[in-house]
């Protein structure tokens, strides 16, 4: 029997880089769509991928990638045009007769968050929702592993592992763990059409959990440095992050600190969907202390040493700038995660889990007044 063609954006990226991989080995005839041919591109056509260089905003070439194809994978860029992409890409694939597309979006995702990218997220699941004849399964990670690991160099080098979030918790998963989520909700559409995921690792961590696996990854004692907000912007302008996403990781990091990722978490969707116990934080953390850059070598850390001197002299984003260069829409009543009632109704999060805030009235406000002091210039 022949299998389904399948479409995978962002083929390039985290997860669609191995979701096209898993697809491939499984046998599965896949078309990769990247923005441009390079060498991670080229690496997906020497395993057999079919190429398409497409704009997720280009309707006519959304409209030719997706020719011949009965499934997709679409993990949206992150940039504030997210809409536009996500538009052109349900007209293109009601024309196709795409029979089912798995869409990764966000556990935070809600129609008042202050983030613009987590609002139309909440939109883009709702118009695949709603395309005729496209069933539409949805994947919604909290923090992946990822985010915590960027630093492991700190770790593996200084002893250190910054920490932004307060006293909350997450159960992170790998990228390999959302991907092989997805993977399997595409190879059987019928049991998995018209559900919703949140793969999440085995077990609620907070910040010294995290630095006690991480020191176990990186082979020396690690500890837990709580950091200022304005000091991890700075950092992360210095490494090459885009000010579009960083103007909304501004508003996740409340969330976070609220307990968004602790609600709901654990969940047992990994094993369920595709049979596999989910990795643990430390597996994971193994895997990116074993990378060239963050084995103990004096270069490394040397390097490691002058990007921590170095840090707080770098410039911050001008996130005000750039929001009134861009002139985003903002909610009239903009609300996190836990404050929303449509979010806490969407996600089955029960009354008594919600984090400790005031009444409802007065948390709007005090919501809104959080927004609108956030500056991190």
């Amino acid at each position: 029997m022949t299998k389904p063609r399948i479409i995978v954006t962002g083929a390039t990226g985290k997860t669609g880089s191995i979701v096209a991989t898993e697809l491939l080995k499984a046998g599965y005839p896949v078309r990769a769509m990247v923005h441009r041919q390079d060498e991670r591109s080229a690496r997906l056509e020497a395993q057999g991928a079919e190429i398409a260089v497409a704009d997720m905003s280009d309707v006519e070439r959304i409209s030719d990638a997706l020719k011949d194809v009965q499934g997709a994978y679409y993990c949206p860029p992150l940039d504030p045009y997210m809409i536009q992409g996500a538009v052109a890409f349900a007209v293109a694939a009601k024309e196709a007769r795409l029979e089912h597309v798995v869409g990764m979006t966000q556990w935070l995702s809600s129609p008042s968050h202050p983030s613009l990218m987590t609002r139309q997220h909440w939109l883009v699941d709702r118009l695949f929702s709603m395309t005729p004849g496209v069933a539409h399964t949805i994947v919604s990670p909290g923090f992946f592993a990822d985010s915590y690991l960027v630093t492991i160099g700190a770790a593996a080098h200084l002893g250190i592992f910054p920490w932004i979030y307060g006293n909350s918790r997450n159960a992170p998963p790998s990228n390999e763990d959302i991907a092989r989520v997805a993977v399997a909700t595409l190879m059987n559409p019928a049991r998995h059409a018209g559900k919703s995921y949140r793969p999440t690792g085995p077990e609620l961590l907070g910040a010294k959990d995290m630095a006690t696996a991480i020191g176990r990854a990186v082979g020396r004692p690690v500890r837990v440095v709580p950091a200022p907000v304005w000091l991890f912007m700075k950092a992360a302008r210095m490494a090459g992050m885009s000010i579009d996403v960083m103007s909304n990781v501004r508003y996740y990091i409340e969330d976070h600190r609220r307990g968004a990722f602790e609600a709901g978490a654990p969940t047992t969707d990994v094993l369920d969907v595709t049979g596999r116990s989910p990795e643990d934080f430390e597996t994971i953390a193994r895997r990116y202390a074993a990378q060239p850059g963050n084995r103990q070598t004096l270069g490394n850390w040397v390097r490691e040493f002058a990007r921590f001197m170095i840090a707080p002299l770098i410039p911050s984003f001008s996130l005000d700038r750039y929001d009134r260069q861009l002139r985003r829409p903002f909610p009239s009543e903009p609300q996190f995660a836990p404050e929303s009632e449509v979010w806490r109704g969407e996600h089955a999060i029960a009354a008594d889990s919600k984090p400790a805030t005031p009444g409802r009235d007065e948390g709007r406000i005090a919501t809104t007044n959080y927004v609108h002091k956030l500056n991190f210039e």
